[in-house]
């Protein structure tokens, strides 16, 4: 079964051997540099989010603050038991069993936030980074936690009433 091996190995050669991928020509001298005209607009520049030192950047976007549920009972005032119960204020985290203080901004922007936040509850203190991004028109919230023994994976919350 050697053939194989040397099949692939012929099929990338060839691949490499493509002209379709060679860069561009650089302009020449005697070519005049692109008119204003052909310069693409600062409008046509994907929106970044914006980071980190500015008053703004040192609150959660309103767009995010609120009552969040991960299932509808979460919602229910009425009930002591909400355990998937998100609120979150212009610099906290409430959760059923811990808080979190907002630290580092490191983006931002109308409805999204990324940043450090520092935990507590049940006797212990922990840091987390934290993607908070309100999606659907501000009835969907996705957290998204980074580092040591983070939630494997996004979680969906959805806007109490």
């Amino acid at each position: 079964m050697r053939i194989f091996p040397a099949a692939a190995l012929a099929a990338l050669a060839l691949a490499a051997c493509d002209d379709t991928t060679a860069p561009a020509p650089e302009p020449s001298a005697s070519e005049a540099p692109p008119s204003a005209s052909t310069a693409p607009s600062p409008s046509a520049t994907p929106a970044q989010p914006s980071a980190v030192d500015t008053p703004e950047a040192r609150q959660i976007p309103a767009a995010v603050q609120g009552r969040w549920g991960l299932v509808a009972n979460d919602c229910d005032p009425s009930r002591d038991d909400a355990k998937g119960l998100l609120t979150i204020g212009p610099d906290t985290l409430k959760f059923y069993e811990s808080r979190a203080k907002l630290g580092q901004v490191k983006e931002i922007d109308a409805s999204r936030i990324r940043a450090s936040f520092a935990f507590s509850g049940e006797g212990m203190t922990w840091t987390r980074d934290e993607v908070l991004d309100a999606q659907d028109g501000g009835k969907t919230l996705i957290r998204r936690e980074y580092g040591e023994d983070a939630a494997p994976g996004p979680l969906r919350y959805s806007r109490c009433p």
